[in-house]
């Protein structure tokens, strides 16, 4: 009946601390996170791992040819959205949180970073942040977290981020969260991660908008999955590069993309296959025969599929080539 009580009474506190900070619905995001742009490519990126599940639904949020944003400690979710509005309307980014704090009542208990399309960066830590909370600018970068196990948490970010300028944007990212979780990290521990990196220009379709997505929502080593999901990420780059090249019937082009991904993940099935349907639309069927025999072993499913090829005109060998192949 006591534990009962004590947990009426913390359900109580929490609802009217809530209430207080000016956003029933805060949720805890106490995290680290990045924001971040490529001088040379345009994009910006939005990078975070929390001791909270599913983080990157809530702290992480972007458009391309605006700007991306990163609001965590006791989350208000209209920062990103909203901020994102306010730059795709021409409000630089430091005017635009500045516009949004001076706006929350539950000020005290946010951080916030506000990236744009132009390099504009700004940030900000509320007083009532948990420690250790700390915020660090630099060209084009925003470090930020909350609940940290020490002060080291923060300048580690920066140093990393500085010292991997000459990894792609995403990589770098990823740099910059293992320095943060080697520092010392959430003093809770780790559980989540995100990813995203959107471009430099505008795009017409929402669904090309992210050039990288990705979360990993529930993990005992959320960075070091993310940093796996973003190398999948990359092959399968070349995979859909591949694809693209077969439907404009370039098959020498198909090819190295398809190799290129083969080299990232050598055990993976589709990527020999489609590597191998690419030798032998290309003429080179005594090279592609033994990586088709390699699949079909490890899997007969791709043997029925290579049957179900030709009429498609992705597989353009002949009925006995085919055949033979397949018997």
């Amino acid at each position: 009946m006591k534990k009962l009580v004590l947990a009426v009474f913390c359900l109580s506190i929490f609802s009217t601390h809530a209430q207080n900070i000016g956003h029933e619905k805060s949720a805890f995001a106490h995290t680290f996170s990045i924001v971040a742009r490529d001088t040379v490519t345009g994009e910006m990126a939005v990078g975070v791992q929390s001791h909270w599940f599913s983080v990157g639904s809530i702290v992480s949020w972007g458009k391309s040819g605006v700007g991306v944003v990163a609001t965590q400690s006791f989350v208000n979710p209209a920062y990103g959205p909203q901020g994102l509005e306010l730059m795709e309307n021409g409000m630089p980014a430091d005017i635009a949180l500045a516009k949004m704090v001076d706006e929350d009542e539950g000020r005290a208990f946010r951080q916030v970073a506000f990236l744009d399309v132009n390099g504009n960066v700004s940030a900000y830590t509320g007083d009532k942040c948990v420690q250790a909370a700390e915020d660090i600018q630099g060209n084009n970068f925003s470090v930020q977290a909350n609940m940290m196990l020490n002060e080291n948490v923060v300048p580690a970010m920066a140093n990393a981020y500085a010292t991997n300028s000459d990894l792609p944007l995403a990589e770098r990212v990823v740099a910059v969260m293992l320095a943060a979780q080697e520092a010392g990290g959430d003093i809770r521990g780790k559980q989540s991660a995100a990813l995203i990196v959107v471009g430099p220009e505008k795009t017409e379709k929402s669904w090309e908008d992210k050039k990288v997505d990705l979360r990993v929502d529930d993990h005992e080593n959320p960075i070091k999955e993310l940093g796996r999901l973003l190398k999948v990420h990359r092959a399968y780059e070349h995979m859909n590069k591949g694809d693209l090249a077969v439907e404009a019937n370039d098959m020498e082009k198909a090819l190295q993309e398809y190799g290129a991904a083969e080299k990232m993940f050598p055990e993976n099935l589709e990527m020999k296959y489609w590597k191998a349907v690419a030798l032998a639309n290309s003429g080179r069927m005594d090279e592609a025969r033994p990586i088709f025999k390699k699949v079909f072993a490890a899997d007969e499913n791709w043997k029925e599929m290579t049957t179900r090829l030709p009429a498609s005109g992705l597989l353009n060998i002949s009925e006995e080539e085919l055949e033979t192949l397949t018997k």
